[in-house]
């Protein structure tokens, strides 16, 4: 294939997403380095669709989303969808954007597994240094690019939640200051300004610095097949299709390619470019160029039950995002994270009961369990020799072999209904839809989970960081990936395991950390 040569940079940074622009922003930072980032979907600048939060919800399924129907599971819904973006700003463009450091415990536990450079002093900097945070806490940052407030309580059910919650041993308590919340319950910080605008990793990186900065080339409709190699096995350049023009064209890079494609489409690119499991690249003709197992295995993902009420009382008619309140709690003792989380949601959320004839209503609130240390593993794989086909995904939910994310779930749920049996919170309660009141045993409680069950969007890990010592590392810590030189990966594939909250700032603080590690080895 003939391709059409579009410059060499420095840097090529692949995915314009959450990590992505972090990354190309901070790089530019030196006018001595020039930097192309290509984004398969398109501009977020101007765009109130994406821009304005409260509207989120209206992009899932939408013309900005990959919308990645899931493999039949085994104990799972099978009718899921997986949301990931399609437009610059990735995720963080296109989910809720609630803010969560993360936690101390689970980045000390990376580096204790091989991680170096990962630990909690060493990422927490980073949040710091990427935030501009109107919290309370001494550890806040007060001049970085993103945007973080705190949500005000002004949804009076809410309110009355929050009240029940701290009635059966959560109370209410407020995030990010220091300490992980292990049991209880509040309003989420954001990243939004007061305007409530996104303050997306593309709105708060790279918006201030597009066409100001003559180092930085950003390409949208830019959709990556493969990542090109030398006889070396040195990655010089990106082939991709230029989706406004419909002809394909390459980028070289003299110092490196980082791949931010996220955790669906950084292991199908690194597949289609001979890096992944050497059988399952065979399938498909595909050249192996490094055998690498860990490329799109190892699938984690925070799965996300349904307790949902029709309210007796009016709803709120505003709001900042429709999902502003999160509770956390451990379902054994000794836990030094919380293993269950839940949403608050002050919307009804159907999307996967009506097709199992559970009644709905347009007043209405609900409570999301989701398991934040799932134990089930899934995978990533091509469909096709086609780019342009959608991968395989399969996230093999409640599959892990002691049923702890099962267990975990159902604590969630009844949890959930005696939050609802409170006297706070039940004068709120007109009737529970979903599951309902007939729904009472463990089995006809895990029977209508697995059949109406969620994501939390969160998925991570299909191409992670390890020692050298473990096989199914992709990367090293310092995020070059194993068997080629000049090729490195920075999104939430990278993760060893997903974190115990919403993980989009994380993604945010890879960026800087790439970026980094980067400017070190000039």
């Amino acid at each position: 294939m003939n391709l059409n040569d579009t410059g060499t940079f420095d840097y090529v940074v692949v995915g314009g997403g959450s990590a992505g622009c972090a990354l190309a922003a901070r790089l530019s930072e030196d006018p001595s380095v020039t930097v192309c980032l290509l984004e398969a979907g398109p501009s977020d600048v101007d765009d109130p669709n994406i821009l304005q939060l409260g509207e989120w919800m209206h992009l899932l399924d939408s013309g900005y989303d990959w919308d990645y129907l899931v493999e039949p599971q085994e104990k799972g819904n099978s009718f899921l969808r997986h949301a990931r973006a399609k437009v610059l700003g990735g995720c963080s463009s296109h989910n809720s954007c609630i803010a969560f450091w993360t936690p101390r415990e689970d980045l000390d536990e990376w580096a204790s597994m091989g991680c170096t450079g990962w630990s909690a002093d060493e990422c927490w900097p980073l949040i710091s240094r990427l935030e501009n945070n109107d919290g309370p806490w001494d550890g806040h940052g007060r001049s970085g690019p993103v945007k973080i407030r705190q949500i005000a309580p002004d949804d009076p059910c809410g309110v009355a939640l929050l009240e029940a919650a701290s009635a059966v041993g959560l109370p209410t308590v407020r995030f990010n200051e220091g300490a992980t919340v292990v049991e209880g319950a509040g309003f989420f910080q954001i990243n939004a300004d007061e305007d409530n605008i996104r303050s997306s990793s593309s709105h708060a990186y790279l918006h201030p610095v597009m066409g100001q900065r003559p180092n930085l080339d950003v390409r949208v409709n830019a959709w990556a097949r493969q990542i090109l190699f030398d006889a070396d096995r040195r990655a010089t350049g990106v082939h991709y299709l230029d989706s406004a023009t419909f002809h394909y064209e390459s980028v070289a890079a003299r110092r490196e390619i980082i791949v931010c494609s996220g955790a669906v489409d950084t292991p199908k690119l690194l597949m289609f470019s001979g890096i992944g499991p050497a059988e399952h690249l065979r399938e498909f003709d595909i050249d192996v160029l490094v055998d690498a197992p860990g490329v799109g295995s190892n699938l984690d993902d925070h799965v996300e039950g349904l307790v949902m009420w029709e309210a007796a009382r009016p709803m709120v008619t505003r709001s900042t995002q429709w999902w502003e309140i999160g509770l956390f709690t451990r379902t054994e003792d000794g836990l030094d994270r919380p293993d269950l989380m839940m949403h608050y949601g002050s919307v009804p959320f159907d999307l996967n009961t009506v097709r199992w004839g559970y009644p709905t209503t347009d007043n209405g609130f609900c409570l999301t369990p989701n398991v934040t240390r799932g134990r089930s593993r899934g995978t990533v794989r091509l469909r096709t020799r086609d780019f342009r086909d959608r991968p395989r995904v399969d996230p093999r939910y409640f599959t892990d072999p002691e049923g702890h994310d099962m267990s975990v779930m159902l604590t969630g749920v009844k949890l959930a209904r005696r939050i609802a049996e409170q006297p706070a919170l039940k004068e709120w309660v007109a009737r529970e839809l979903a599951p309902g009141p007939d729904a009472v045993t463990d089995d006809e409680l895990a029977d209508y989970i697995t059949k109406t069950h969620n994501t939390v969007y969160h998925p991570a890990s299909t191409a992670k960081m390890g020692p050298d010592s473990d096989p199914g590392a992709v990367v090293d810590p310092q995020l070059r990936v194993r068997g080629v030189r000049g090729l490195r990966v920075a999104d939430a594939s990278i993760l060893p395991f997903l974190p115990a909250i919403n993980p989009n700032i994380t993604c945010m603080m890879i960026g800087e950390k790439a970026a980094g590690l980067l400017r070190a080895e000039r």
